[in-house]
């Protein structure tokens, strides 16, 4: 068994743990989320075996008691050759580190990945009544840490968000747009979005991860700063995703980019 101990948040989680589980199934390994063994119990993959606590709780203590060993890829650009021998050679160990990337196998697997993540009825419940006719476009406000990341280069402003948000607004003039917004926030100023964007349908759902999560996967279109929250829900449906880099530059079609080719230029 490979246990593979997450770092990060949950989104960040969810792709770790993905490119790990695609080495695994090509070459017959059975793998486990240490993470979804009891944290963000949002999907499918947490009531599966050995997603458990105390399956969770014997990895971790076996690892802190020298029992299992612990493969890091912890460097980017390393030679991890040993490291994958290792995870061949070795009947149980932990696998960490956000450099664990197998692109190629993550895509093959993508599918598997996806249904392991899919998520609970209650979830899809949820979001499916603030489910709207017309065009849906998700925005994901990414504030708090963001503050340090990259210097803060992605750490915009409110006006900056509405000016990306009605650049793309003037590319659909005939469309019925709903906007929904989630972010990470809690000061986020609802009124002064609702009192700018007055001709379009605004939402705030505000509600926990794994259904702001699975909301955003149901949009037709994402925009938000570079994350890996919007990006993990961009896969589910291949949703086109614009990530801010630039905010003063105009929203055209080609601002969009697939899961596929985002996913292996995460900042």
């Amino acid at each position: 068994m490979i246990f593979v101990r997450d770092r990060g948040r949950m989104a960040n989680n969810i792709l770790q743990y993905g490119h790990v589980y695609a080495w695994g199934r090509e070459h017959g390994r059975q793998t486990m989320s240490m993470r979804f063994a009891y944290k963000y119990r949002y999907f499918h993959i947490c009531h599966t075996r050995h997603h458990n606590f105390l399956t969770y709780l014997f990895a971790k203590y076996a690892a802190k008691a020298g029992f299992l060993p612990v493969v890091n890829f912890a460097a980017d650009n390393a030679d991890y050759t040993t490291a994958e021998q290792e995870m061949v050679s070795r009947k149980n160990l932990i696998v960490e580190g956000w450099y664990a990337r197998w692109y190629d196998l993550f895509l093959k697997y993508k599918a598997d990945i996806i249904r392991l993540f899919a998520f609970d009825d209650n979830i899809e419940q949820h979001t499916s009544k603030l489910l709207h006719e017309g065009l849906r476009i998700g925005v994901h406000i990414r504030r708090g840490d963001y503050a340090n990341f990259y210097g803060g280069r992605f750490l915009y402003s409110d006006e900056q968000y509405l000016s990306v948000i009605r650049s793309f607004i003037q590319q659909h003039p005939n469309e019925q747009i709903t906007i929904y917004i989630c972010g990470n926030d809690p000061n986020l100023n609802h009124d002064y979005y609702l009192q700018m964007l007055s001709h379009s349908k605004v939402i705030f759902p505000e509600g926990n991860p794994g259904q702001d999560l699975c909301l955003l996967s149901h949009c037709h279109y994402l925009i938000g700063a570079p994350s890996t929250f919007t990006l993990v829900a961009a896969m589910y449906r291949d949703t086109p995703l614009y990530w801010i880099e630039d905010p003063t530059l105009p929203v055209t079609s080609d601002s969009f980019k697939t899961f596929d080719y985002l996913f292996q230029h995460i900042y």
